[in-house]
């Protein structure tokens, strides 16, 4: 198979996720909306947004928020119709914009009709298409889901009870339990087929690739995780066909063996490769969990960069040229960083994030530093989730720009904080992070250096010391960008430099010398310094 590159528009991309029922709701339902996103176009290209991720759209009971699919062609009506899904298609491409879907290709609900129908005692077409062991009675399975109906077995869920596993095959099957089906097993074709109708349906309308939910749970019985590889790589040669513009994101947080197996970018998440949670501490929990990380962005300096990079390196090399990392600024699943961290220091930290290679995400209202909200309890499977997943904060009016309804309509409450960050006052600020967050992606736009594909090499980064300065470069353009998270002033001499200049730093200073070079940083401070 010839080797996979990714979409050229990936070299450019900016990432904004949306989760739809919070983000604008339009019609004053309470709910946001399919028609509240195209109306919030405009303020997406002014942010620096190339490309946008939808949680997802799907007709759904919501048990888990849309992540238990009911009918993966149709649009969940509180969102609109697939006629409106269409329109922000076709609106976004007008702006240059791309729109992926969230492809929950795992499971389905189980009030989907192809579970009623495998659920049956009688076989029919979608007997197998779920894993159901061939006993009610069968307790070699921990995790098995029994007494759902007359059929005379369990089925496996993906995740929680009401998501049951969609079957892509055993890689290899217990020869003792002919329930595990192998890949090569006509009902497992026809599963692995409708998920290239589902993925054919919705680019044919627009769509610019998808997100995949949970990427690595789909072959079982996979140890070595070749069954998986070749299930992917069987999806992008058929993408690669019949649509090459089309990108697929994976939720894997491997990103050497998730690139290699076709995807395109991978995230670099609190589960997994554990880099992500060095860097910016775990997804959720309190603060004493926290202190037992060796945090980097923390003010008392007690973190160790290394811990992050000998982990991330190495995804780095062995994906560079052939796919991105992306490192989000936050996502749906954890506590959004200003739950721990102030404004102050979410400018370092964006600082760095806009900075690396790969491909930037930003979740929507991370922009702003909007904050997780505590004490919020669970919605639809949300849990400790839901402070994260609050509504937009627009302007400071009426639930904060995001809906018209009434309080109580609310899909979730609003910060009870009238004057909380807001998108209005900050646009108005010019030192808002809003405006911060829109120079540094101008600055990753205008310079290749700093953007997705340049280079990256480490050029100050010891084990538990600060600053953190690493070398961004292509071609003959060269920058050096200075990170200090801390309460401390810093100073640090660097090889010396024929030419220096400052791009956009805040409380630092480059000065070139005869013999070397002094970095000179405030507290709380980062510089992005063109070199020569």
């Amino acid at each position: 198979m010839t080797r996979h590159r990714p979409p050229a528009w990936l070299k450019t991309a900016v990432f904004y996720q949306i989760y739809p029922q919070s983000f604008y709701d339009a019609n004053g339902d309470g709910i946001g909306d399919i028609t509240g996103i195209i109306e919030k176009l405009d303020y997406l290209q002014s942010l620096g947004v190339t490309a946008l991720w939808l949680n997802p759209v799907f007709a759904s009971p919501f048990r888990d928020a849309g992540y238990d699919i009911s009918n993966f062609y149709q649009v969940a009506p509180r969102y609109g119709t697939n006629g409106d899904l269409a329109r922000l298609f076709k609106l976004a491409h007008q702006r240059h914009m791309k729109v992926c879907l969230d492809l929950v290709a795992g499971h389905t609900s189980d009030q989907h009709p192809w579970f009623k129908a495998s659920a049956q005692p009688e076989p029919n077409r979608y007997t197998n298409w779920y894993i159901w062991t061939d006993s009610a009675w069968d307790s070699t399975e921990p995790n098995v889901v029994r007494g759902f109906s007359e059929r005379d077995g369990g089925y496996l869920p993906n995740y929680f009870y009401f998501q049951p596993s969609l079957n892509y095959g055993y890689a290899n099957p217990d020869p003792g339990k002919k329930w595990q089906l192998p890949v090569t097993h006509p009902a497992v074709r026809a599963v692995r087929q409708e998920l290239k109708n589902i993925m054919r349906f919705w680019l044919d309308m627009g769509a610019d690739g998808f997100r995949v939910d949970m990427a690595n749970s789909l072959v079982r019985g996979d140890a070595n995780g070749r069954g998986l590889r070749a299930l992917w790589l069987d999806y992008r040669s058929w993408l690669d066909r019949h649509y090459p513009e089309a990108v697929l994101i994976s939720e894997w947080g491997d990103p050497r063996h998730s690139i290699a197996s076709g995807f395109d970018i991978d995230f670099f998440l609190h589960f997994g490769e554990p880099a992500y949670q060095h860097l910016l501490g775990p997804a959720n929990g309190d603060s004493k969990s926290r202190d037992k990380k060796r945090i980097f962005f923390n003010r008392r300096g007690t973190g160790n960069i290394r811990l992050f990079l000998d982990n991330y390196l190495p995804h780095y090399h062995a994906t560079k040229r052939r796919g991105y990392i992306a490192l989000p600024t936050g996502n749906h699943d954890f506590s959004r960083h200003s739950r721990w961290q102030e404004p102050e220091d979410l400018r370092i930290i964006y600082a760095m994030l806009f900075t690396m290679p790969g491909v930037p995400f930003i979740l929507y209202g991370d922009e702003i530093g909007q904050k997780f909200l505590e004490g919020l309890g669970s919605k639809e499977g949300s849990y400790s989730r839901a402070g994260t997943r609050a509504p937009m904060q627009w302007e400071k009016a009426r639930n904060f720009g995001f809906s018209t309804a009434a309080k109580n309509k609310l899909y979730l409450p609003v910060n009870p904080i009238t004057d909380a960050h807001n998108v209005a006052a900050q646009e108005r600020n010019p030192e808002s992070l809003l405006n911060l967050t829109k120079r540094l992606l101008i600055l990753r736009r205008q310079h290749p250096a700093l953007g997705n594909c340049g280079n990256l090499t480490p050029v100050c980064a010891k084990a538990g010391k600060y600053p953190f300065v690493y070398e961004r470069s292509y071609r003959q353009t060269r920058f050096w960008v200075a990170i200090n998270p801390t309460e401390f002033t810093l100073r640090l001499k660097l090889p010396p430099l024929k030419s220096v200049m400052n791009l956009a730093s805040e409380k630092a200073d480059l000065a070139r010398q005869k013999t070397n070079s002094t970095l000179t940083m405030d507290p709380l401070s980062f510089g992005i310094f063109k070199i020569g």
